[in-house]
């Protein structure tokens, strides 16, 4: 590349072109010099050298401003035009749920809402636990589970070490005076409500004020032990281990409905360790994965879901943790357990729910990825382009899906997703009509087809500017239509064969008849 005369009297502004790109993607210089070091490590800047260039102060080599072209998928004499075409975009996560007016404000009173709340869950067979889970969640969404202040206090016991390894858990653990003591128990099957019963292993428990009892089955997998032990240092440090917490397990009840013996009260308690033990999880991914460090590893890795393999991090956490530290806001994750339950659910990019995690759904699209993934034996990871129709709101979504077992040996799949619409947005790409691009060509295959070659090549640029790479591996397989419920099928062709007509309630049809007949 030859450069253009008078590169020099533009260097200001080619500056500012490259940090109005790295700001629009939301990234930090230190994650654009990691980006570059990904790409061309002995042309890759540092970050004090990134900050000068974006200053006006340096003028980037040919080949550095090769590669930035490279990450931001911009032509290099892009750069050397002196047009800012960019205009400010709304990068804020669509709202995961759409919410309800509270009108009349009456009846939405303190004192009203602790009498009826309740009530409510009585008669609807949920527990208070659920219901606290169900606020526990509308809050991550809310704060895009970003929760700084407990960032903070796993970085000041682990000091922001990544990776660590299992002796430096203990360490930590010996530091601020825990004891471990060791148990044998085995699995054990739980029934509950349903008629498949569900292996259960009690892995581990706090026992007030310094003992950790763990199960000697961990120690036949190092990275599960590596994670319960960090959950109760975060109980310790968190809570000054005062044993308000519950014990830590795989498998159990995942019905979502009230059992024979459980209160039909409100408690207190369980409200409390379900914040608690929300706490102690974020903790323990905090210090077992610091945001930076982590970060910069997941950018290696290009965010594959089955990264954490290399540095001794369950899958689970590994997805779990995506949100809180990468660039891009708009993510979501499942836990799925047959025959049809979400255990653990983050909607920070407002996805509709395909199944719920307090009933069992009796219609539920079974295109998406996550659900397919529960039939097959596969433990590699898959990846899917999904058109979702909710309605007449159309969304693309990415996904990658892994199918594991916890640790009493259940299958589950594990599913991590990013809303492709606002990276498509951020580089002035319409997203609507790349969603119709895809939309029309899953319809004339019967709802899954292969993604046609301009949308096809729009999301393999998304991925390079996203560094995600299962985006890319999605734009090389079929695309297909998915929904909330099979029974509302918006495909074509419907997926359960002829759609069944929509009849109005007897009611409406009976004010009609009046209506008509006296006009």
């Amino acid at each position: 590349m030859s450069r253009p005369h008078g590169l020099r009297r533009k260097a200001h502004f080619l500056g500012t072109k490259i940090k109005s790109l790295r700001k629009r993607n939301q990234l930090t210089l230190e994650d654009l010099s990691v980006r570059c070091i990904q790409i061309d490590s002995d042309a890759a800047p540092s970050v004090s050298y990134l900050s000068m260039i974006e200053n006006g102060k340096r003028v980037p080599s040919e080949r550095l401003l090769e590669i930035i072209a490279d990450i931001f998928q911009k032509d290099v004499h892009w750069f050397f035009d002196e047009s800012l075409d960019d205009e400010a975009i709304d990068t804020a996560p669509r709202a995961p749920v759409s919410g309800m007016p509270l009108e009349p404000g009456f009846l939405f009173s303190e004192s009203l809402l602790q009498l009826a709340i309740p009530e409510l869950l009585a008669q609807t067979g949920t527990t208070g636990r659920q219901f606290a889970h169900l606020l526990i969640r509308a809050h991550q969404e809310k704060s895009q589970n970003r929760f700084p202040d407990i960032e903070r206090a796993a970085e000041r016991v682990g000091n922001k070490q990544f990776p660590m390894h299992l002796d430096d858990v203990f360490a930590i653990a010996r530091a601020l005076g825990l004891k471990i003591q060791w148990f044998d128990n085995d699995v054990f099957d739980d029934k509950g409500a349903t008629d498949r019963p569900l292996k259960t292993l009690v892995r581990s428990f706090f026992d007030a004020p310094d003992t950790v009892y763990l199960n000697r089955d961990l120690e036949k997998d190092p990275t599960r032990l590596k994670y319960d032990l960090a959950n109760h240092i975060g109980h310790k440090v968190l809570h000054d281990g005062d044993g308000a917490r519950a014990p830590q397990v795989s498998g159990g009840r995942v019905t979502g409905r009230r059992h024979d013996g459980e209160s039909m009260n409100v408690d207190a308690k369980d409200i409390l360790y379900a914040w608690r033990d929300f706490e102690c999880s974020y903790f323990a991914a905090a210090l077992l994965a610091p945001k930076t460090p982590f970060r910069q590893f997941l950018a290696r890795e290009s965010y594959a879901i089955d990264a954490g393999n290399k540095v001794d991090l369950t899958t689970t956490l590994v997805m779990r943790r995506m949100p809180s530290v990468s660039p891009y806001p708009h993510w979501h994750y499942f836990d799925a357990y047959p025959p049809g339950n979400l255990r653990a659910v983050y909607r920070g990019n407002g996805i509709p729910l395909p199944w719920g995690n307090m009933t069992l759904i009796s219609d539920p699209c079974q295109h998406w990825a996550v659900f397919r993934m529960l039939n097959t034996r596969s433990t590699k990871p898959s990846s899917q382009i999904s058109v979702l129709r909710s309605g007449d709101d159309k969304r693309l979504y990415c996904c990658q899906s892994i199918r594991s077992k916890d640790a009493a040996g259940n299958p589950h799949v594990l599913c991590a997703g990013v809303d492709l619409s606002p990276a498509l947005s951020a580089q002035n790409i319409d997203p609507q009509r790349t969603i119709d691009i895809i939309e029309t060509s899953c319809n004339r295959g019967g709802g899954t087809a292969p993604i046609p070659a301009e949308a096809a090549s729009q999301l393999r640029s998304i991925s390079k500017i996203l560094n995600i790479g299962w985006i890319d591996q999605g734009a090389d397989t079929d695309a297909t239509i998915i929904c909330q419920r099979s029974s509302s099928c918006p495909r074509d062709k419907h997926c359960l064969g002829e759609a069944p007509p929509k009849l109005k309630p007897q009611i409406d049809r009976i004010r009609e008849a009046v209506l008509n007949s006296g006009s």
